[in-house]
């Protein structure tokens, strides 16, 4: 499976870092737990198969978007099928029209019943995750707003990324030039 990510500029992924140390700090779960080199702060727009060549011509128009100025919303839960703890950021025009055109790439080669309905435009909440983990309920303690840093007021987002699940692999998508 291939994901399709955008990355935060350096100072908000500072933030970010620092609320999944605290986090890890005070025994809860936490991305910050998953040492790959890989592991970055990082919002999902969508996951397939491949990045086909048609996908990747469309991939390469939509990070012509970036840099992307997003406001962070603040925290948010989901238990779906796992628990998470994460930063929601406000959806606005220029960010639903960004994974809009994300959404379009992929399923121009994959049809939308296979893939992942939380990436949908009717079903996306962008959002920074946080902490995860299988345990039910994990991040419904009263302490954690004040075991997190508040989350930065606003960020870029500021590059386009694939994450290949199988080989462990990162791809950089650039625009075309």
């Amino acid at each position: 499976m291939r994901t399709v990510e955008l990355l935060l500029d350096e100072a908000a992924e500072s933030v970010v870092r620092e609320a999944w140390r605290r986090l890890a700090d005070a025994g809860l779960p936490s991305q910050a737990r998953h040492r790959s080199p890989t592991n970055s702060p990082h919002l999902t727009l969508a996951a397939c198969p491949e990045l086909t060549a048609p996908i990747r011509w469309e991939l390469a128009e939509a990070a012509a978007a970036l840099p992307l100025p997003v406001r962070f919303a603040g925290p948010i839960r989901f238990e779906r099928p796992t628990s998470v703890l994460a930063w929601s950021l406000a959806l606005d025009a220029a960010l639903a029209d960004l994974h809009r055109k994300v959404w379009d790439a992929v399923t121009s080669d994959y049809r939308p019943e296979t893939l992942n309905p939380f990436h949908a435009p009717s079903g996306w909440s962008p959002h920074i995750t946080l902490g995860r983990t299988r345990r039910p309920g994990a991040f419904t303690s009263r302490r954690i707003p004040g075991i997190l840093p508040p989350p930065p007021l606003s960020a870029r987002l500021t590059t386009l990324r694939s994450f290949d699940t199988e080989t462990g692999s990162l791809e950089i998508l650039t625009p075309r030039g």
